[in-house]
């Protein structure tokens, strides 16, 4: 078996990214280059991409696949960025037409959906059914993107900003999952047990995920709280809101190196169920997108005006409402980087690269007086931090969520060079360091660049679950580049 080197890895996959992998046979003529909407740090050849617009198509797929000798990497909304949904030379499942409702229960609060609808889309179908209701349904939480597939979501077990609440597996039902045979499987908490709890979190590896059964909460409206805090009162605020029965909250960190309050202060939003006789609010409420692209521009040029504008277009919404399903929708811009690299006369282009990491809550403080220290002896370009919490994941297998966490995101800039992505990379594996002091962990859905000591000490259980992989899939029908890197890291499995 042909192993990569850490530096062919940096500077072969992530920089160049657009050959074969070293241990991949492309045999396309005309293979088709994909990236991630993000931090475009994953550019893949691909022998083709195959829209999947049902089960029929899927299997037919499956069955050409077979008789290629091809593996299929699966991808929905294309915003994982550790190599998930791509493999250099595989055939990639465009999940998005598969994107129907298939059933809605207004009694219990559930509803079935494709795997490829994304959440926008979602949302704006369990409102349509409802219209009218008194007391309508909606969605618990979703990532802070709004373009992301449902069974992407389910793949990567994301989290939102809710609290009191589980990783995504906690409101899933149930999930129809096809194998490498095209077979259909019904998973949930009593049929297909394992699958499920390898399938949530496992990253598209054991089948493509073809529908998904969610909970649903009561539709409420919501009042908008908003404060400036700082780091070492943040757990104990989020412990007292979350028993006076707030909902959800999300803390922006301070961003500016120079500021004494860099990662020490910032602004905290909370949401509480409003009174009743509160008026029903706008159905949207985001940044428009030109707010979004002067916010992201100052991030990158003049940070502590960015806080100041934001932190102070929050505090202005205290005491405002909001839908408890629609406030959770964000502006985001596809691409805004090659606009902003125009703006600001870039040299080399540039992305954001998102890292996410998971402490126990009394060290959160600490957590972050350690990265703070590192951003500044290493000169790190934050863009942008956010906290939210998650409760205990007690269900999945490669469960990040072990005890109740504070989730702590970095959008972090990277410039594309060979030197821009060995400093990325060694930025987190310092920080992996950092969490692994602290007796956190961190997200494996963002990159590939922690050390196999690293891997080994913060997701225990990987092995195992490459192994329950082999066995569900033994031909490999299912893979994918992030596939790749950690059973060659991990195992002695021979891939193709």
């Amino acid at each position: 078996m042909t192993r990569l080197t850490r530096r062919q890895f940096l500077l072969g996959t992530v920089a160049a990214g657009v050959g074969a992998s070293a241990c991949t046979r492309q045999s396309s003529p005309a293979p088709t280059l994909v990236n991630d909407v993000h931090s475009q740090l994953n550019p893949t050849r691909v022998d083709r991409v195959v829209p999947i617009d049902s089960v029929e198509t899927l299997r037919r797929l499956i069955r050409d696949a077979r008789d290629e000798g091809k593996a299929i990497s699966i991808a929905g909304g294309r915003h994982a960025a550790g190599g998930q949904q791509f493999g250099a030379g595989m055939i990639l499942a465009d999940m998005t037409p598969m994107n129907r409702v298939l059933d809605f229960d207004p009694v219990r609060g559930a509803i079935e959906v494709e795997a490829g609808i994304q959440w926008p889309a979602l949302i704006d179908s369990t409102l349509r059914a409802q219209t009218g209701q008194r007391r309508p349904w909606g969605i618990i939480q979703k990532q802070g993107v709004d373009r992301i597939s449902i069974g992407g979501t389910l793949s990567a077990n994301a989290h939102g900003s809710g609290l009191g609440l589980k990783p995504f597996i906690g409101d899933v039902e149930a999930f129809t999952l096809c194998d490498a045979e095209g077979r259909l499987h019904r998973c949930d908490r009593r049929r297909n047990t394992e699958l499920f709890r390898l399938a949530i979190g496992g990253y598209g590896l054991f089948g493509v995920v073809t529908s998904v059964r969610l909970r649903l909460a009561p539709r409420r409206v919501l009042q908008r709280v908003v404060e400036l805090t700082d780091v070492e009162r943040l757990v104990p605020i989020l412990e007292t809101r979350t028993r006076e029965g707030f909902l959800y909250a999300n803390f922006q960190s301070m961003t500016d190196a120079h500021s004494e309050g860099f990662l020490r202060q910032g602004v905290l939003t909370c949401y509480r169920p409003a009174d009743d006789r509160a008026p029903a609010p706008a159905e949207r409420q985001e940044l428009s997108a030109d707010t979004w692209k002067r916010l992201v521009s100052l991030a990158h040029t003049d940070k502590s005006r960015a806080f100041q504008i934001y932190a102070g277009g929050l505090l202005a919404t205290s005491g405002r409402t909001c839908w408890s399903d629609t406030h959770q929708l964000a502006t985001y811009v596809d691409g805004y980087h090659r606009w902003l690299d125009g703006q600001l006369g870039a040299a080399h282009p540039g992305s954001e690269m998102l890292v996410e990491f998971f402490v126990p809550r009394p060290v959160l403080a600490a957590f972050l007086a350690d990265v703070r220290k590192d951003f500044l002896d290493h000169d790190v370009d934050l863009i942008f931090g956010t906290i939210r919490v998650a409760e205990q994941d007690d269900e999945s297998v490669l469960a990040w969520a072990r005890w109740p966490a504070a989730c702590v995101v970095f959008n972090i800039h990277v410039t594309h060079t060979p030197e821009g992505f060995i400093s990325a990379a060694a930025t987190f594996q310092r920080l992996v360091d950092l969490v692994i002091r602290q007796g956190g962990t961190y997200y494996l859905t963002y990159h590939r660049f922690a050390s196999r000591a690293q891997v080994e000490a913060r997701h225990p259980r990987l092995g195992q679950f490459l192994k329950s992989k082999q066995a569900y899939d033994p031909q490999e029908r299912f893979g994918s580049d992030w596939y790749r890197h950690y059973a060659a890291l991990l195992t002695e499995i021979d891939l193709r």
